[in-house]
């Protein structure tokens, strides 16, 4: 079974390696959709995988840490693509939440990231 958690972040960020030309080279910002899934079996006696409380505990502090910031001023954030970002809220996921087994990421509402090990 797999259930899944959606969260929205705002942050800023611009990619230090494309032309000066690109418009992704300048400052701008995006509101952020992530979403969380989890797989693992229905547990008896509480008849779910996890407690959706239990996910906001794990997450909400990860998602502080972007919320309302410069992503490339963030440690490993340095080239902060959408691709990279997913990655990176993965690793940081993972070790919190062993039931993690992918997460979806939407940079803007027609663009994003699925990552998976």
């Amino acid at each position: 079974m797999k259930i899944f958690k959606k969260y929205t972040f705002d942050s800023a960020h611009f990619l230090p390696n494309v032309s000066d030309e690109h418009k992704c080279k300048r400052m701008h910002g995006h509101t952020y959709h992530l979403t969380v899934f989890i797989e693992g079996g229905i547990d008896e006696k509480y008849g779910w995988i996890i407690d959706f409380n239990d996910l906001k505990t794990i997450i909400n502090p990860i998602i502080d840490q972007l919320d309302h910031h410069v992503l490339n001023e963030i440690a490993g954030l340095e080239n902060p693509t959408c691709e990279v970002l997913a990655q990176w809220l993965f690793q940081k996921i993972k070790p919190k939440l062993p039931l993690l087994d992918s997460i979806e990421l939407y940079e803007t509402p027609t663009s994003g990231a699925l990552y998976r090990e």
